[in-house]
C-alpha cells in the first residue's frame, strides 16, 4: 500500500508524459489520449527494465553515457515545441477525433512520440533506480521478481492515470476547437511548456 501511494503521487504529478496525454487528448480526440496515454507507459518499460537489470546503475556512473541520453531527450522536447507551434492543422468535433483519413498517421505519429518522450528521459532511468530498491528489504531472496512486480504495477498504475488525464482532455475538446483563438494559445502553450522541460532537462 505504502508503495502504490507513493508511486500514485509520482504518475500523478503533472510531467512530460502528462503534458504529451493532454495534448493528444485536447487536439485528437478520446482516442489520441488512449493512444498517447499507451505510449507513455510503454515508454516506461526500457526505464523499469533498466533498473531491474543494473543498466540504470551503469548509466548513474557514466557521465558520458547520461548526458548522451540527456541531450537527446532536450533535443527531442525542443523539437516537439517547434512542431507543435507550427501545427496549423485545423481541428473538428466530429466524433471527437480528426477526420477519418488522418487517424491513421495521427496515432503512428502520437503513440510514437509519447514513447520516445519517456525512453529519452534519463530522470526517468535513475527515479526507477533509486525509487524501486526503496520498496525491497535487504534480506529479500526474490529481489529481481519482486522489483519485477513493483515495476509492473507502477506501469499498470501509468496506463490508468494516465488514460484518465487523456480522457479528461477530450471532453474539454469541443468547448476548445470551437474557439480559433483558444486553440492558437493553447498550441503556443504546450509548445512554451516542452519548450521548458526540455530546458529544465538541459541543466539537471
Amino acid at each position: 500500500m505504502e508503495f502504490l501511494l507513493t508511486a500514485l503521487v509520482v504518475v500523478v504529478t503533472p510531467g512530460t508524459g502528462v503534458l504529451c496525454t493532454i495534448a493528444a487528448g485536447l487536439t485528437h480526440g478520446r482516442r489520441a489520449g488512449l493512444v498517447a496515454a499507451l505510449g507513455c507507459t510503454l515508454g516506461t518499460l526500457p526505464q523499469a527494465l533498466a533498473a531491474i537489470t543494473g543498466l540504470a546503475a551503469l548509466l548513474h556512473t557514466s557521465t558520458v553515457a547520461f548526458q548522451i541520453l540527456k541531450y537527446l531527450g532536450v533535443a527531442y522536447l525542443l523539437w516537439m515545441a517547434w512542431s507543435t507551434l507550427r501545427d496549423k492543422s485545423s481541428l473538428t468535433a466530429q466524433d471527437g477525433h480528426e477526420e477519418a483519413g488522418s487517424a491513421p498517421r495521427t496515432t503512428s505519429k502520437v503513440i510514437v512520440s509519447a514513447v520516445l518522450l519517456n525512453v529519452l528521459n534519463p530522470k526517468l532511468t535513475l527515479f526507477f533506480v533509486a525509487f524501486l530498491p526503496q520498496f525491497v528489504r535487504e534480506d529479500e531472496p526474490h529481489a529481481v521478481w519482486r522489483m519485477a512486480q513493483l515495476s509492473a504495477c507502477f506501469v499498470l498504475l501509468t496506463l490508468v492515470v494516465f488514460a484518465g488525464y487523456g480522457l479528461a482532455a477530450a471532453t474539454m475538446r469541443a468547448q476548445v476547437i470551437s474557439r480559433p483563438r483558444v486553440v492558437r494559445w493553447m498550441r503556443r502553450a504546450f509548445a512554451g511548456t516542452f519548450a521548458a522541460l526540455g530546458a529544465r532537462l538541459a541543466f539537471f
